[in-house]
This record gives structure tokens, C-alpha cells and sequence, in this order.
């Protein structure tokens, strides 16, 4: 009797396998956004060179990617319900495939603006879909370590993004300097982003559609095979569809469900909820740390290739830390690895604050002497240690799981929208703010941005930990 659970165990554990690797595929678009967002980053002071820039016109250029990213995130998820998740990664591949070719031969900081929006449609595409397909395709007990795997493709993308950029400069002696063929580093740099994107295409055209998806489509066979392949013998995937049907069917029977309409603002209360994790993510300043952390440290004393240097380490930092949440989000659970987080990153940023401060000099020609110019260094990798194992991965899971189905994709277009445009609003106000105060008033804005994000967790978000997709409601996601 004892070798009767082994087959079924060695099923199960062949199917998470497969559940984990249709994960990885999808979450290759969360590589792509990583590499987009700090790609830039290396580039920006030979962009500003070349082109002649306004530190204005140079702030447009590098944030105006993040509105595109905005309308793709938005259309995504329309797009998503009436096309398919797949079919939909495939068009954001091709979208950012064109766009970095486009960019690298850019004659000027205008046309460059528009390839950066159009690689920002793709992106904004990719970021909303790969969490709704992870959740959708993913077993309950293991959906936080799977959707966290989005995070962790973004970090390993800004990994890769900072480093390809920290060797294409130094191979050239600098960003602004000439390469191959007669193109400047920088042009490399958003050059190489062809691979990626050629990568997600083609993944994209070899997994499962979601079995959510294609049972909403009347595709049950379908959908019933893709259940099976993920699930694996020990669950009973007729009832799992069943479950599907059943929740599919509950929110076409009442059509203002299956709408994103609601009496708070508009919208439902669960929308909100969504939208504020996204902004709170964006507003903490994260990625002002990757997007300018290659100036940033300029300024604070370091040359060109060591602020590069710093720049990868606090990528791999960010790396590293992912596999945290990886490994305690479906033990600890969401809520409270978010509470630690925000109380780490208020402490973290506000010491930036005060170590700023001490700066001598405005705007990019502050230095930091002494011991503050290591405090500012420490801070600013525990500010990332505490973002990583918490708010970077945990707000894709959540927006991932925690919507009923039939508004799952649309609104977490919505969410992931907003998410951009907060992004681009921190993103666009950093450069003035550092030359009008110095980076003192942007962190200390931060830090509390981050303190406020502490507070809505604690009263807004409820845990979603071992919960299954089709009992997600609003009423139990949210307090009254």
C-alpha cells in the first residue's frame, strides 16, 4: 500500500514542473521590462551630449517610454479578453523587436521619443499579461512563488540591461563614444534588445493558451487539456473547470460584475485597491534608483565607469533579494512581507535623506564627502533589499490573483496603467527636483510615500495566500 501515492505524487510534481516552465516562458516578458527600464540608463548622459539637451527634454525622452507602457498596459488587457493572452505577448515582442532597432538609429532626441513610446506599448503589454497568464495557468499552492518569477525576470532584465551597457561603454571608452560600424555605444545598447525581444516571440508562439481563457471561449476540451498538464493527477481538473464555468458564469449573469464600474469613484472598491498598490509601488522611487542611479553616483563622486560598476551591483542586490520573496511569499504570505517592506524602505529612504543633506554643490554638481557618500550607498542598496523581497515581486502577484475573473485582465490593465503613469510622474520630476533641492527632497518625499504604503496595507489589502482564482471576490479582497 505504501507504493500506491507514488505515481500520483511523481505526476503532480511533473506537472508543477510543466506549471513552472509555461511561467518562466511567460515571465520573459517581465525580462523585457527590466531591460527597457534601465537600458536608458547608461545612455542618457551621451543622449543629452549628442543631442544638445535641456535636462527638461532629457527627463521626456527617458520617461516618455513609461505613457507608452501606460496605453499598452491599458490595451493589453482589453486586448487579452478578446484575442487571447498569447497571441497578445506576441504582438508586445514584435512592438519592442521594431522599436529597439528604431531607437538605436535614432537621428534625434524627437524620433527617439516616439521609438521609446512605441518600445513602451510593447512593454506595457508584456508587463500585463505575464502576471494575469501565471495566475491563470499556475496551482493555488504555488501561484505566489510562480507570479513572483514576473518580479525576478524584471530584475534579471535590469541586471542584463546595466551591465550590457557598462561593457558596451567601457569597450568604447564611454557611452557617447564610437563603437561598431560607426554608431555610438549608446546605440548598442538599445540594439541588443533585439534578442530578448525576438526570445519572448518565440516563446510566446510555443506555450498553452489560459485555460481560464479558452473556457470562457466555450474551448472546454482545450482548456481541459492545458488543466491537466499543470495540475497534474491529484487534482480533479472536470471539477476545476466546473469551478471556472461556475465563476464565469455567476458574473455574466449579473453584467455590472463583469464590469470595472463601481460606487467608490467609479469604480469598484477591489479596482482602487489594485490601482493604489501599483501607484504606491511607483511612488516609493524605485526606479529613479535604476533609471538614474549612473548620474546619481556621478554626482556623489564617483567616475563614469565605477558609477557603471555600482549601478550592476545594486541590480544583481536586487536579484538576489527577489529569491526572498520567492521563497516566503507562499509560506508568510503577501500582507505581511508587504508591511515589512514598507516599514524597511521608510527607514532606508529617510537616512538617504539625511545623508543628502551634507551635499555640497546643486544639482548635477553635488558631491558627498566623508563618511555620507557611504551611508547614501548603503541606504540605497537596503532601500532596494527591502523593495525586492517585498513590493517589487508581491504587487504583480497580487494584481495578478486577487481580481474576480471575468474583470481579471481588464482590470489589472487598469492597475498596471497607472503603475506607468506614476512611474513616468516620479520618473519626469526627479532631474528638476535634484537641480532646483538636491536629492535630499526627493527621498525624503519618498520615504513618505513609503511610510503612507505601510498604512494601506494595514487597512486596504487582505491576504490572498492559498486562495483559488475562481473564489476571488471583491468582498473578501477588501474591508468595508
Amino acid at each position: 500500500m505504501s507504493t500506491t501515492p507514488s505515481a500520483p505524487t511523481a505526476g503532480a510534481r511533473s506537472a508543477h514542473r510543466k506549471a513552472t516552465a509555461l511561467a518562466f516562458a511567460a515571465a520573459v516578458g517581465g525580462f523585457l521590462f527590466g531591460f527597457d527600464s534601465s537600458v536608458i540608463n547608461g545612455a542618457v548622459n551621451a543622449i543629452e551630449g549628442q543631442f544638445s539637451l535641456h535636462p527638461s527634454v532629457t527627463g521626456f525622452v527617458v520617461a516618455v517610454a513609461l505613457l507608452g507602457c501606460a496605453l499598452g498596459a491599458w490595451a493589453g488587457g482589453r486586448l487579452a479578453d478578446r484575442w487571447g493572452r498569447t497571441r497578445v505577448m506576441v504582438l508586445g515582442a514584435i512592438l519592442f523587436f521594431v522599436s529597439s532597432i528604431l531607437s538605436a538609429v535614432a537621428f534625434s532626441a524627437w524620433d527617439l521619443g516616439i521609438w521609446r513610446f512605441m518600445a513602451g506599448v510593447g512593454i506595457g503589454i508584456a508587463s500585463v499579461i505575464a502576471p494575469a497568464y501565471i495566475a491563470e495557468i499556475a496551482p493555488a499552492a504555488m501561484r505566489g512563488r510562480l507570479g513572483s518569477l514576473q518580479q525576478l525576470a524584471i530584475t534579471v532584465g535590469i541586471f542584463a540591461a546595466l551591465l550590457s551597457d557598462q561593457i558596451l561603454a567601457e569597450s568604447a571608452g564611454g557611452a557617447a563614444n564610437v563603437l561598431w560600424l560607426g554608431w555610438e555605444a549608446w546605440r548598442w545598447m538599445f540594439l541588443v534588445a533585439v534578442v530578448p525581444a525576438a526570445v519572448y516571440g518565440i516563446l510566446a508562439l510555443r506555450i498553452p493558451e489560459s485555460p481560464r481563457y479558452l473556457a470562457g471561449k466555450g474551448r472546454d476540451d482545450e482548456a481541459r487539456a492545458v488543466l491537466a498538464s499543470v495540475l497534474g493527477p491529484d487534482e480533479d481538473v472536470d471539477d476545476r473547470l466546473v469551478q471556472i464555468h461556475r465563476s464565469i458564469a455567476i458574473d455574466e449573469a449579473n453584467a455590472a460584475q463583469a464590469s470595472l464600474r463601481g460606487s467608490t469613484l467609479g469604480l469598484k472598491p477591489i479596482v482602487w485597491v489594485g490601482i493604489l498598490l501599483s501607484v504606491f509601488q511607483q511612488f516609493v522611487g524605485i526606479n529613479v534608483i535604476f533609471y538614474y542611479s549612473t548620474t546619481l553616483w556621478q554626482a556623489v563622486g564617483f567616475d563614469e565607469s565605477q558609477a557603471f560598476l555600482v549601478s550592476t551591483i545594486t541590480a544583481v542586490t536586487n536579484v538576489v533579494v527577489t529569491f526572498i520573496a520567492i521563497a516566503l511569499i507562499d509560506k508568510v504570505g503577501r500582507r505581511p512581507l508587504l508591511l515589512i517592506g514598507s516599514a524597511g524602505m521608510t527607514v532606508s529612504l529617510g537616512l538617504m535623506a539625511v545623508a543628502f543633506t551634507q551635499a555640497t554643490g546643486s544639482g548635477s554638481e553635488i558631491s558627498l564627502s566623508g563618511p555620507w557618500g557611504m551611508v547614501a550607498l548603503v541606504c540605497a542598496n537596503a532601500f532596494v533589499v527591502f523593495f525586492g523581497a517585498s513590493w517589487g515581486p508581491l504587487v504583480w502577484v497580487l494584481l495578478g490573483e486577487m481580481f474576480p475573473n471575468r474583470i481579471r485582465a481588464a482590470a489589472l490593465g487598469v492597475a498596471a496603467a497607472m503603475q506607468w503613469i506614476a512611474n513616468f510622474a516620479i520618473t519626469m520630476t526627479f532631474p528638476p527636483m535634484l537641480s532646483a533641492f538636491g536629492a535630499s527632497v526627493p527621498y525624503l518625499m519618498y520615504a513618505g510615500f513609503a511610510a503612507l504604503s505601510f498604512f494601506f496595507v494595514l487597512t486596504k489589502v487582505r491576504e490572498t495566500k492559498g486562495v483559488e482564482l475562481e473564489d476571488m471576490g471583491e468582498e473578501s479582497r477588501t474591508k468595508a
